[in-house]
């Protein structure tokens, strides 16, 4: 019920969050569900951390699935698997965490109808055809994770939860399916995770910075995951930091309300001495001004201190990168974000020069200068969920969006688009496929310069083109060309045009009749063949006919 989406830019989750739900709340949602198991629930509860589903972030989801003891890997029971949702699921292999999957959207199912009942029985009672549906759509899910490696069934036809996936229908909009969903969880963490779950409260605490802002009354505060161990009042902890760690003091500390989403503005918070993990905390300390979300966080005594800072930077370090001589730079909000980002673009084989948290500023866009003459197509800085306030008209290409999936799909549609103006300036240098038929009764003048009408055939006429005959006798350039009496710089296939030739006499070198080809240096049809996606049919037509005048005189002619 924390409805986070609704804030979400593009409706996708962009950074981590976290609600915790205590095990009475699991139990007033559950009902007599849970009392049906037959346990002895020892559990306090669940901490939900939700990770963002696009396929932009693995890396954000790399660290819930390392993080998590059980995941929930939410599909559309209506589209299925999409390429992030098998991310996901290798992912969570890697890393052996268990899961249950929940089949989601079953309120968008044709036919569909919610009530008061448990989700079984409500798919019980549905017309035989809606039945139906909702059947294959849940037995295609068993399908894909069978072609994944994983033997699956609907939760309630489960025989082995050690063996078999439970996959839960539900609808968050209207809330099916949810409290069963939340029985499989309690009882499988209950049931086979019991031993995994306990840990030693006296041992050093360990996070993930989320969020840094400010609080009325506290100043600057953090909003931190708590995964490991107990933080106190006055702990010092430290915190990763740019160029240095930070260290500083514990002052206040707040644990969120049960059923709260941490992101949420709506959330409440209780102050307390100390939290233990897995828990949501907002601290208050000094000197947090520097602090980035998605910093690791520890807690240490002074004789650990150093140690403690050196571990926290080092895993910051593995980010924050300068790599390549060149490349592009990415700016992001957070270190959550900028490692997604990094993530999506090396898996797109592009080069970047720096990758950094903060704002963008004209040390970047200085840096992103020094592509333009090896490769301008990398000239280019992207910066998610932040924003350049400098007053800037250079060569680099300044692109920024707040959903990171689309920043990257600017980022390629902008290549894209200058890699053709490139392309197209570079072939225009290059001599183009063309073929002319020599018009009978139009010879205005036989020579100095020899004038006469053509009729396109194939690819476009330009003035300046070197022509051939078809047994490949070279002749002079198109001195120019006219349409109607006045001159113009090309004519396209099917025109009738006239032209001017030096060094030609109509007679002796040329005749009506004759079918001339443009005279393409070997090199220039070498170029041509690597875009030959630029070329027309009847250009690809002509240059065929063209290469096969030369091979006979030089058969790896163009080879």
């Amino acid at each position: 019920g924390t409805s986070i989406v609704s804030s979400e830019p593009g409706a996708i989750t962009q950074a981590i969050g976290a609600s915790i739900v205590p095990l009475e709340s699991i139990k007033k949602i559950c009902g007599p569900l849970l009392s049906s198991l037959n346990m002895k629930f020892t559990i306090p509860g669940l901490l939900f951390i939700d990770t963002p589903g696009h396929a932009a972030f693995t890396n954000l989801r790399k660290r819930g699935g390392s993080l998590a003891d059980i995941a929930i890997l939410v599909v559309d029971i209506n589209e299925g698997f999409k390429p992030q949702t098998v991310e996901s699921v290798e992912i969570l292999r890697a890393s052996k965490t268990p899961f249950v999957v929940a089949a989601n959207k079953l309120d968008l199912i044709p036919g569909w109808n919610s009530s008061e009942h448990y989700v079984i029985q409500n798919i019980n009672k549905l017309p035989s055809n809606v039945k139906h549906v909702v059947e294959t759509r849940i037995y295609e899910i068993v399908g894909k994770l069978a072609e994944l490696g994983f033997e699956s069934e609907r939760f309630d036809r489960v025989k082995d939860y050690t063996r078999q996936i439970a996959i839960v229908p539900t609808s968050a909009k209207t809330g099916d399916g949810i409290p069963e969903l939340l029985m499989v969880i309690t009882g499988l963490a209950q049931k086979y995770l019991e031993d995994c779950l306990c840990y030693d409260v006296t041992s050093k605490a360990k996070g993930t910075v989320l969020e840094v802002k400010e609080a009325k009354g506290l100043g600057k505060v953090l909003d931190v995951i708590l995964y490991d161990g107990t933080l106190h009042i006055n702990d010092t902890i430290v915190i990763g930091g740019i160029d240095k760690p930070i260290v500083t003091k514990v002052k206040v500390l707040f644990k969120p309300k049960p059923l709260s989403e941490m992101r949420d503005k709506r959330s409440k918070f209780i102050s307390v001495n100390s939290v233990s993990a897995a828990s949501g905390v907002r601290i208050s300390a000094p000197d947090l001004d520097n602090v980035i979300a998605g910093m690791p966080l520890l807690s240490a005594t002074q004789e650990e201190l150093e140690e403690a800072k050196q571990k926290v930077q080092s895993e910051v370090e593995d980010i924050i990168i300068r790599a390549d001589k060149h490349g592009i730079v990415v700016k992001a909000d957070t270190l959550g974000s900028l490692e997604a980002v990094i993530q999506l673009l090396k898996e797109k084989n592009v080069p970047i020069r720096k990758a950094s948290v903060g704002q963008i500023s004209k040390k970047d866009l200085s840096d992103a200068e020094v592509n333009l003459q090896k490769d301008p197509l990398l000239a280019v800085v992207l910066g998610f969920n932040v924003t350049s306030d400098i007053d800037y008209s250079g060569p680099v290409k300044i692109i920024t969006n707040n959903v990171i999936y689309k920043l990257i799909q600017d980022f390629e549609s902008w290549q894209l688009e200058q890699k053709r103006r490139i392309e197209e300036k570079e072939l225009d240098a290059l001599v183009r496929p063309c073929k002319i038929e020599v018009l009978r009764g139009y010879i205005f003048r036989q020579s100095n310069p020899a004038v006469f009408g053509v009729s396109v055939e194939e690819g476009t006429l330009r003035t300046g083109m070197p022509l051939m005959k078809s047994d490949g006798r070279e002749l002079s350039k198109v001195r120019s060309i006219q349409s109607e009496q006045e001159n113009i710089d090309k004519a396209e296939r099917g025109k009738q045009v006239a032209i001017a030739m030096d060094n030609v006499i109509v007679g002796r070198h040329i005749n009506e009749g004759d079918i001339l080809y443009s005279n393409i240096p070997e090199e220039d049809f070498r170029r041509l063949k690597q875009f030959k996606s630029y070329l027309s049919k009847d250009e690809i037509e002509a240059i065929r006919e063209i290469s096969a005048i030369k091979r006979k005189s030089n058969p790896v002619w163009g080879v």
